[in-house]
């Protein structure tokens, strides 16, 4: 075992992956019929606030079927209301009568226009509903699939539009294999499934990558065989996609899981879980994964990392408090369009990708209003941007600032450094504070082309616009180094 982990970890990441920084995720299925999830700020806030009722007290739709098992949360008088009580899967009957109005090409359309270079599918969530015609049958609950191949549709889709496709997949948890209601962050570690499920979950990834062939192999939670079936099943997806990528969410199974399934055990972990996050301070928001033996990158969830990492990362978030649709959801509750791009420009400049989540609706497959136009504004900044974001290399330092006090981030190419400069900038000159530029270095803004005059100032670079910055999100700059 120890000779495959070398040899895996001798394996550079694909250039691609590093190039591309923008990629779209997409959690779609049976939960995005009822839609619903508490109105809590964020599953770091339940996780603070309300412990002992996190997991159903989340704002993750897409954990609708755990949350309404749980008899007193709102997510249970709900369902209560609008279904009768229904089984969770009679959703799935709706879901996919409403994929006659699903359009694969118009979704890959619009993910490339809003600058992303991949796309990442949820193929089977919690839930345990795959979207594909699987020949790995679940004998829990039989026909617990999509008769359209939802994945191998959007898959030709998004390579056509001249994007990579990639595959989530829930290997961590399945509610269909384990239908325990949760409560705590602790019981949700305790109930990866074990018996015929490891054997599924194997089958059903080794599918997924033989026929689909994706360029990032996404799995959430933990992975429920031991670490050597899963350092084959490594070696055999690079095999089969040479310049393919791993997440790092594969926490194989070992003892701990088992004793996990101890109660005093998991009671033990939730008690110490509950003390570390009721006393986070106030930086200490989202989710880090723990590292594992390998991965290409890192995943925190609605998380940034404060500083440049040595290791590939990927920031993975929603534009609103999860990621499932919730038809709540007012226009307040979505993040605003500054927020998005400056924690993507942060990301990027600190050697990350970002993995922003579309969540669209079950009816009909449509990508609500709010989520469009945050989507167009990407678009329309990484078309006038995108020479400082995509194929770019953190430079000696991620952060800077002017001497007025906005935030400037730092990327770097070949014989060229990026700045961008946070926010509008009304004024016809900054001044960058702590940075020294070579004799002979040109400079223009990226948005117009147009040449920006500067001047160095002992320690400083003041930087002198011929024309007007406009942008309101973000001016980038291109300092164009002698040779």
């Amino acid at each position: 075992m120890d000779s495959k982990l070398a040899q895996l970890k001798s394996r550079e990441l694909p250039t691609w992956f590093d190039d591309a920084k923008f990629g779209i995720f997409i959690h779609w299925g049976a939960f995005a019929i009822p839609a619903f999830a508490p109105a809590t700020e964020s599953l770091s806030s339940s996780l603070e606030d309300q412990y002992d009722q996190a997991i159903p007290m989340s704002p993750y739709s897409e954990w609708y079927e755990n949350a309404i098992k749980v008899k007193g949360s709102p997510s249970h008088a709900f369902h209560q209301k609008n279904f009768g009580g229904a089984p969770y899967r009679d959703f799935k009957k709706p879901f996919e009568a409403g994929l006659k109005h699903w359009d694969a090409d118009a979704w890959a359309e619009t993910f490339r226009d809003a600058g992303a270079r991949y796309v990442v599918l949820v193929t089977k969530h919690h839930d345990g509903l795959c979207l594909w015609p699987s020949r790995h049958q679940n004998k829990h609950v039989p026909g617990w699939n999509t008769e359209r191949d939802i994945v191998g549709e959007l898959a030709r889709a998004v390579r056509v539009a001249g994007m990579r496709f990639g595959v989530y997949y829930s290997g961590g948890i399945d509610w269909s294999f384990n239908p325990t209601p949760i409560h705590t962050m602790g019981q949700f570690i305790a109930s990866q499934p074990g018996g015929d499920y490891p054997d599924y979950a194997m089958a059903q990834t080794r599918e997924l990558i033989e026929r689909y062939e994706p360029s990032v192999l996404w799995n959430d939670i933990s992975w429920p065989t031991g670490l050597e079936p899963l350092l084959d099943l490594f070696a055999d997806y690079y095999r089969a996609v040479p310049d393919g990528v791993v997440n790092d969410r594969w926490m194989a199974r070992d003892w701990k899981f088992d004793l996990f399934k101890w109660g005093p055990v998991w009671r033990y972990v939730d008690k110490k879980l509950k003390q570390a996050y009721m006393s986070r301070g106030p930086d200490e928001k989202g989710l880090v994964p723990p590292e594992i033996p390998f991965s290409d990158f890192r995943t925190p969830e609605f998380s940034i990392l404060a500083e440049t990492q040595a290791k590939k990362w990927e920031s993975t978030r929603g534009m609103s408090h999860g990621f499932g649709y919730r038809r709540d959801d007012g226009p307040d509750d979505y993040a605003s369009i500054e927020e998005l791009l400056h924690g993507f420009i942060d990301t990027v400049a600190r050697n990350g990708n970002l993995l922003l989540n579309v969540g669209p609706r079950g009816e009909d497959g449509g990508i609500p209003d709010e989520q469009m136009a945050i989507l167009r504004g990407f678009g329309t900044w990484m078309r006038a941007n995108g020479n400082a974001i995509y194929g770019t290399r953190p430079w000696e330092r991620s952060d800077g600032a002017t001497l007025c006090g906005k935030e400037v981030r730092f990327t770097a190419a070949p014989n060229r450094l990026n700045l961008i400069v946070k926010g509008e900038v009304p004024e016809a000159e900054i001044l960058v504070k702590n940075l020294m530029l070579a004799a002979g270095s040109n400079v223009s803004r990226l948005g117009d082309g147009s040449p920006v005059e500067w001047v160095q100032q002992g320690a400083d670079v003041a930087f002198r616009f011929s024309t007007p910055c406009t942008d309101p999100l973000a001016t980038a700059l291109a300092v164009h180094l002698p040779v």
